[in-house]
């Protein structure tokens, strides 16, 4: 059994916790993820790993409320348990040797890009950072962004917080006028990060995905996250989550991220009668 020692509301649909793990704690890394069951009983899904506290023995994860066990999972406060809590699981981001970057990160996918823009930061790397999101209420890790970076943008669609439009605006401004990065990591929804490589590839700028949107079962058995990279078939949860960004087929990744939507709605919908019926 693992504790939840803390718990906040990020925004009416995202949540934070820290898990007490010391095992987990001692070897993550950013970018890599774990494998969690709230009971006995529960579905096991992977989140990748939001931080870490090795001296604390906590792990952070961060999830968006979307499916069953997003939304039992939620419902669990501090000071009690989930059943199961393993990782870390695949293989880190390379952050090794790199003097400037910026990181892009869209929605709930800025909860995976924050710890590799601290470890840069950490590093003595210069840290560029572009977050984006629909509207100013979905807005999270404004200030831990802001923290760690040289440079920090913030992007929301209807102008209603920080420059109105999209992430990839400021990063090809920046390009044009000469930024001259080592790597951009992208991490997001599949059509944002299809669209930063878009972006980056005039610029021959080596750009890193983070495929962690498609992962089902976390360990390659169900095949839920098979991707076509560089024409060669991979599995994100064992062959990433990064990839190369040029070498992707996002397509095909999200003709195959649709393929489970109508199931998690049966199952979304099933857990909230669950939980009307026990409310009565």
């Amino acid at each position: 059994m693992y504790k939840i020692v803390k718990k906040q509301e990020l925004n009416s649909t995202v949540t934070m916790m820290d898990i007490l793990a010391p095992m987990v704690a001692k070897k993550a890394e950013p970018g890599q993820f774990i494998i969690l069951r709230v009971d006995d009983d529960g579905e096991r899904i992977p989140l990748t790993v939001a931080g870490y506290d090795r001296n604390a023995g906590t792990v952070k994860i961060i999830f968006q409320i979307v499916g069953a066990t997003t939304m039992l999972l939620n419902t669990k406060n501090e000071g009690e348990y989930i059943s199961d809590f393993c990782g870390p699981l695949g293989c880190a981001t390379e952050v090794e040797g790199l003097k400037k970057v910026c990181i892009v990160g869209g929605g709930v996918g800025c909860a995976i890009a924050l710890p590799v823009a601290q470890k840069l930061h950490e590093m003595g790397c210069e840290v560029h950072s572009i977050i984006g999101f629909r509207n100013k209420d979905l807005l999270i890790l404004e200030k831990e962004f802001a923290a760690c970076s040289d440079k920090f943008t913030v992007m929301t669609d209807d102008g209603s917080y920080g420059r109105k439009g999209v992430v990839t605006e400021p990063l090809k401004e920046a390009l044009e006028n000469g930024e001259n990065y080592d790597k951009v990591i992208t991490i997001g929804p599949l059509i944002m990060m299809k669209f930063v490589v878009a972006t980056t590839k005039p610029f021959n700028v080596p750009t890193t995905v983070s495929m962690n949107p498609i992962m089902i079962d976390g360990t390659g058995m169900c095949g839920g996250c098979r991707l076509t990279v560089g024409g060669k078939t991979k599995f994100a949860c064992v062959d990433g989550p990064d990839f190369d960004g040029f070498e992707v087929d996002f397509d095909e990744a999200m003709d195959r991220s649709r393929m489970y939507v109508d199931f998690e709605a049966k199952e979304r919908e099933a857990t909230c009668n669950l939980f009307k019926k026990e409310v009565k």
